[in-house]
């Protein structure tokens, strides 16, 4: 009975070192695999540029859309690499795994076209915030889909209709020309 509290105090403080060690690795896995997703649709961008279906400007978009999403994972991942390999080690590590993505999808996506590629860009670029982002990097990194892939909630606000404006042309008749002005 003497040793009944330290065991229940090693067995919760291996709960808590397993608990927390887990979360580590899946904090590490999350944002592995938001550097991935970054990398592969930047690298199947820029295959899809000379074809009908070039979503470079999509890509930019979700890239700006949501750039401190990106440089966190980065950081973090960077911060897991060097816990594991130092410093020296950290940065071929994560030199390998952009290697490793750029060669991976240098041909293309296993199971998406440029077009469903552009979309997918179009809509996380679309997305309201960045917690669709590991969801949406676990089922686009996999060698096989396993439903069909829709990413970002649908925006529910009202589609608005460009606006009009005229601008006076300063040629003879006062003629005026149309200019839209997209959000």
């Amino acid at each position: 009975m003497k040793f009944a509290k330290p065991i229940a105090a090693a067995c919760a403080l291996a709960a808590a070192l397993t608990t927390g060690a887990a979360k580590a690795d899946d904090t590490t896995n999350s944002a592995s695999n938001i550097r991935k997703l970054d990398i592969m649709l930047m690298v199947t961008s820029l295959r899809c540029r000379t074809g009908e279906h070039d979503f470079q400007a999509d890509y930019h978009r979700f890239a700006a859309k949501h750039l401190g999403s990106l440089n966190e994972a980065s950081r973090q991942l960077r911060r897991s690499l060097v816990a594991r390999h130092g410093s020296k080690g950290s940065k071929r590590a994560l030199d390998r795994i952009g290697v490793s993505m750029a060669n991976t999808y240098g041909d293309g996506h296993p199971w998406m076209g440029c077009a469903e590629l552009k979309q997918v860009a179009r809509d996380l670029s679309a997305a309201p915030d960045s917690s669709l982002l590991y969801e949406a990097a676990k089922r686009l990194l996999a060698p096989a889909p396993d439903a069909p892939v829709t990413i970002a909630a649908a925006d529910t606000r009202p589609q608005v209709p460009p606006r009009e404006s005229r601008i006076p042309y300063d040629w003879p008749g006062q003629r005026s020309m149309v200019a839209s002005h997209d959000e």
